[in-house]
C-alpha cells in the first residue's frame, strides 16, 4: 500500500511540474508571437493577422494540454467542473482562431 501512495505522490508531483512547464511554454509563445506581430504591424506586412493568429493558436494548444493534464490530479467535482469549463473555453477559442486563419488564407 505504501508503494501505491508513493507512486501517486510521484504522479502528482510530475503532473504539477509538467503543467507549469506547459503553461510557461504557452506564455513564451504568446509573448514571442505578440512581439513578432507588432513588428509585422509596424512593417505593414500583409501576413500580420495570420502570423499572430497562428502563434496564439499554438499557445492555446500548450495551455489546453496543461488543463487536460490537470484533470489527472483534481480530486473534487467542483475542480473537475472548473477544469472542464476552462478546456471548453480554450477549445472554443482555438476553433475560432482556426476559423479566422482559414478565412484570411483562402
Amino acid at each position: 500500500m505504501e508503494i501505491l501512495n508513493s507512486l501517486e505522490l510521484l504522479l502528482n508531483n510530475m503532473a504539477e511540474l509538467i503543467i507549469i512547464v506547459l503553461e510557461f511554454m504557452g506564455v513564451i509563445v504568446i509573448t514571442a508571437s505578440s512581439i513578432k506581430g507588432f513588428y509585422d504591424y509596424i512593417r505593414h506586412s500583409e501576413n500580420t493577422k495570420i502570423s499572430l493568429a497562428k502563434g496564439l493558436s499554438i499557445a492555446l494548444e500548450f495551455k489546453m494540454g496543461s488543463e487536460i493534464l490537470r484533470t489527472v490530479i483534481v480530486r473534487e467535482w467542483a475542480e473537475i467542473a472548473t477544469v472542464a469549463g476552462i478546456i471548453v473555453l480554450r477549445a472554443a477559442l482555438a476553433f475560432l482562431i482556426h476559423w479566422e486563419i482559414k478565412q484570411e488564407e483562402g
